[in-house]
């Protein structure tokens, strides 16, 4: 372990990564040293003005590579597993990167008795049909298995400027007159922002959350699929059309879209399962028993206070206009 004097050093996996990002800049503002574990060092460079000169390194790591990933983890005080995907591609399999990965970390820590904080996702289900669902479950298994100690947090959809989601049908809603609503838009969320599972993480960092625990992370809104889309639509100032997808239909696009080489999906079948699976919102049982945003005493960012800030691009070019001057 190092010197009291002297800054922790947290290795994370996934660092370069939407989440990742925000959870390099909370702890080098709480002065840790970072390493930063990815596949590419070369192109996670853009993490070292968050911290100063030497605070945030970047090494190179791949979670389906145990000896790589045993190099990363040593000497740290603390390491962070962020890594996860929406789509398969190529080697880069739900069962290698979020179950075998997850696996790896943890065991890595374990011989070298190092503590671990693990992200998975509301929704994980060992037993789920959708297979994103069921690795993360089963990682979820792996870790308290390999690491018992470890703390796990699982988000909602996490919102922020570089999201997939918000982001990803504001651009649709640039260019089509029309949105797809996948089973009728009625699956719930409950968004929660970057920046409030960031302060979770480098909390579990500084031993101020109780180890062992599952953490299950909520915006203070649950809105439906659908009102999602119509709350960016308001805040981009444009009309569109809805159009419910069948589950069948929804499931044969996503088929489809998955099959285009040289592309990443709009959509997948898994997504499709996932979302007919179940709800994306925070447990009884976790508010219950304080494992919250809440539990923690973190007041829930709410859409609107960060929303607009991001996804004013996307508005038409008078409105923004009109906007500046007003």
């Amino acid at each position: 372990m190092t010197l009291s004097n002297t800054p922790k050093l947290v290795t994370v996996f996934g660092g370069s990564g939407f989440i990742g990002r925000y959870v390099v800049r909370a702890l080098a503002k709480r002065g840790y040293n970072v390493r930063v574990a990815v596949r590419r060092p070369d192109l996670a460079g853009f993490l070292q003005p968050m911290g100063n000169v030497g605070q945030i390194v970047s090494v190179q790591a791949n979670l389906r590579n145990r000896e790589s990933v045993d190099r990363a983890v040593a000497g740290s005080d603390h390491v962070i597993n962020l890594v996860g995907i929406l789509f398969e591609k190529g080697r880069n399999t739900f069962d290698n990167v979020q179950l075998f990965g997850a696996r790896a970390v943890a065991e890595a820590c374990r011989a070298a008795d190092i503590p671990l904080t693990h992200m998975s996702a509301l929704g994980a289900d060992s037993a789920g049909r959708s297979d994103y669902a069921r690795t993360k479950g089963r990682a979820e298994d792996a870790v308290r298995e390999v690491v018992p100690g470890a703390t796990i947090v699982r988000p909602s959809i996490v919102f922020g400027p570089e999201d997939e989601f918000f982001n990803k049908f504001a651009e649709m809603a640039r260019f089509s007159w029309v949105l797809p609503l996948i089973g009728g838009g009625v699956t719930k969320f409950q968004p929660v922002y970057v920046g409030d599972v960031a302060e979770v993480v480098a909390r579990s960092v500084d031993g101020s959350i109780e180890p062992g625990k599952t953490w299950e992370l909520g915006g203070p809104e649950i809105l439906t699929f659908k009102q999602c889309l119509e709350f960016m639509l308001e805040t981009i100032a444009r009309k569109r059309v809805f159009v419910s997808l069948y589950w069948w239909v929804a499931k044969l696009l996503g088929r489809i879209l998955s099959s285009v080489p040289l592309i990443d999906p709009m959509l997948t079948k898994d997504q499709v399962v996932l979302l007919k699976s179940a709800d994306n919102v925070v447990s009884d049982a976790a508010i219950k028993e304080g494992r919250t945003l809440a539990g923690l005493g973190i007041e829930a960012t709410t859409l609107e206070a960060i929303l607009p800030s991001y996804l004013v691009r996307f508005r038409p070019a008078g409105q923004f206009t009109k906007d500046l001057i007003a």
